[in-house]
C-alpha cells in the first residue's frame, strides 16, 4: 500500500492518543480556548493567562471570532482581565522582592561596633541637626518617623558611649493625630520611661495641604536629644568625614599643606581608605 493510499483512507481520522507528545502548555491552551469561546479577546486571555498575545493567536485561531461587544463592555472586560494579571502578578514580584531583601540582610550580618559607628555617624550627618553660620550649636539632635531608624540611632549612642539617662525624647505630631497614642508608641519603641519624655509639640493644621501621614499608622516623629553633647557632635562629625572622604582629595592633603617644597603633587588616589580604630 502506497503512502498516498493510507493518506486518503486516513483523511479525517484524529490522532490516537498515544501518537500525542505531553506538552508543558497543554493546560494553558485548553484555557485559552475556553476563554476564546466564552467570547474574550486576545489580550484579555493573555492579562489572564500570563501568556503573550502570540501564543494565544496561536492557539486559538482557528476558532471563531466573538460578536462584536459594545465599547462599555469591552472596558469592562479589559479592566477585569487586568485586575486578574496584577492580583497575581503582585504576588509573584511580592515573593520576589521579599527574597531580595533578605538576600541583602544576610550579606550584611551582625554589625562590629566600628561599622556601628560609621553607619551611626551617616545617618546622623543625613538627619541629625547640624551647626550653621547662623547657629554655631553642637548639640546632638536626631529627628526621625521611622522606628527601625529610631531604634538603631539608640544602639549607635549606646555603641558611641552614651548613657540612656543623658537621652532626652519629644514627639512632634500634626494636632489632627492620636497624640496619647503616638505617646505610647514611641515609649515602646525607645523603652525609655514617660519622665524622659518632654510635653508633645504640636503641628498646626493647615486645610489647604492634602495629608497623606493620616490613619492608624501615623504616630509623629521623634525628637532625641542628648545632654552635653558637643564633645559626642565632634566625633560623629569625624567619623562622617572620614567615611565620607574624597579620596583623590585626601590624598592630596599633605602635598597641599606644605607649599613651595617644589614637589608636584600627584593625582593619583590611594587604593584604600583606612579609617581610624
Amino acid at each position: 500500500m502506497s503512502n498516498s493510499t493510507l493518506n486518503n483512507a486516513l483523511k479525517g481520522a484524529p490522532p490516537p492518543d498515544w501518537t500525542r507528545r505531553p506538552n508543558a502548555k497543554d493546560g494553558l491552551r485548553t484555557r485559552a480556548r475556553e476563554l476564546r469561546a466564552r467570547g474574550l479577546a486576545y489580550r484579555e486571555i493573555s492579562y489572564e493567562l500570563g501568556v503573550s498575545k502570540s501564543s494565544v493567536s496561536l492557539w486559538v485561531r482557528d476558532l471563531p471570532r466573538p460578536s462584536r461587544l459594545s465599547y462599555a463592555e469591552n472596558r469592562r472586560r479589559s479592566a477585569e482581565g487586568v485586575r486578574r494579571y496584577w492580583a497575581a502578578e503582585r504576588r509573584v514580584r511580592g515573593a520576589q522582592r521579599a527574597a531580595d531583601v533578605a538576600a541583602a540582610a544576610a550579606e550584611i550580618g551582625d554589625l562590629s561596633d566600628r561599622e556601628l559607628l560609621i553607619a551611626g555617624a551617616i545617618a546622623y550627618w543625613c538627619e541629625g541637626t547640624k551647626k550653621k553660620a547662623h547657629q554655631n550649636s553642637e548639640r546632638v539632635v536626631f529627628v526621625n518617623s521611622d522606628a527601625g531608624l529610631v531604634r538603631f540611632f539608640l544602639r549607635f549612642l549606646a555603641a558611641a558611649g552614651i548613657q540612656r539617662s543623658d537621652l532626652t525624647f519629644c514627639v512632634h505630631i500634626h494636632e489632627t493625630g492620636d497624640v496619647d497614642a503616638a505617646q505610647a508608641f514611641w515609649q515602646e519603641v525607645t523603652s525609655a520611661p514617660a519622665d524622659q519624655f518632654t510635653r508633645p509639640t504640636l503641628k498646626r493644621h493647615n486645610p489647604k495641604t492634602n495629608r497623606k501621614n493620616i490613619g492608624e499608622g501615623y504616630h509623629g516623629c521623634l525628637r532625641i536629644g542628648v545632654y552635653r553633647s558637643s564633645g559626642l557632635y565632634r566625633k560623629i562629625e569625624g567619623w562622617a568625614s572620614a567615611a565620607m572622604a574624597d579620596l583623590t582629595r585626601s590624598s592630596l592633603e599633605p602635598v597641599l599643606a606644605a607649599p613651595g617644597e617644589g614637589f608636584e603633587p600627584s593625582f593619583s588616589a590611594p587604593k584604600a581608605l583606612v579609617l581610624p580604630g
